[in-house]
């Protein structure tokens, strides 16, 4: 375990390090933030409590997806064409023959990036929405310790995403097909244009029931305390029977990507 903690705070440092790009990506999204906003204020205008948020409620739901967009990888997890170009090259040979489990090495690298995302670039947008918008803050201060660990939970739903696409290389030509059907459907599902609660019908059900939703739109949820009692915890074991059942299939494909190595390598 202590390999894999120092793993995440490399993650961490690595990801510190670059940090005009950090800045360019504040600016990216308070740009964006702003755009979003303003628009939602001009549908909310016309709609009211549309998918059960009033105005405050819609405009922090716009800087939250803008603090969460790199934390929960809703446009990429930020690993995957690192590994994709392993698998490309061979390199990744090297990598399952080392002592340590290659999923636990990423995921812990992961963790690190999102947590510097997170500070990095998270906090900043949120912070900018609250002093330009009157956005709605949580009542209770115990929903900010809440929203957080949703928040790790989708970082976490994220990661097994995005590894099970960068592992689709070990059989595919070219996994940019794949990453941008998956890129488009975080894009969608994931609540990022609008809450999903928006959408109608079975379309709305059923966006609400996989995996993206736990990227944005149950921390979101948290943060605006849509969830009462025993419902936060419901809205946890969603995000985290997600994360269990992606790494779980993470941990299958690259079992068999291991055998093919093994096999093409004899």
């Amino acid at each position: 375990m202590r390999l894999y903690g120092l793993v995440a705070a490399g993650g961490f440092r690595r990801h510190a390090t670059y940090r005009v790009a950090t800045l360019a990506g504040l600016f990216t999204n308070t740009v964006f933030g702003f755009i979003l906003a303003y628009t939602y204020m001009a549908v909310w205008d016309e709609r009211p409590r549309l998918g059960g948020y009033d105005m405050a409620d819609a405009l922090a739901y716009v800087w939250i997806g803008q603090g969460l967009i790199t934390v929960c990888g809703l446009m990429g997890g930020g690993f995957e064409d690192e590994i994709m170009e392993r698998i490309r090259t061979g390199d990744i040979a090297v990598d399952l023959y080392r002592p340590v489990d290659l999923q636990a090495w990423w995921f812990s690298a992961n963790l690190g990036r999102a947590a510097f995302q997170f500070l990095g670039r998270g906090v900043v947008p949120m912070a900018v929405g609250a002093l330009v918008f009157d956005i709605a803050l949580p009542e209770r201060a115990v929903t900010w310790p809440a929203f957080v660990v949703s928040v790790a939970l989708g970082a976490s739903v994220s990661f097994g995403i995005w590894y099970l696409v960068a592992l689709s290389a070990f059989w595919l030509m070219d996994g940019s097909g794949v990453t941008q059907v998956v890129w488009l459907s975080g894009l969608f599902f994931s609540g990022m244009l609008l809450p999903l609660t928006v959408f109608p019908g079975a379309l709305g059900e059923v966006a609400q029931v996989l995996p993206w939703a736990s990227l944005l739109q149950v921390p979101a949820d948290v943060y605006l305390e849509k969830y009462q009692g025993w419902g936060v915890l419901r809205a946890y074991a969603f995000q985290a029977g997600w994360a269990v059942a992606l790494l779980a299939a993470g941990r299958l494909l690259q079992s068999a990507a291991t055998r093919k190595v093994v096999v093409q390598g004899g």
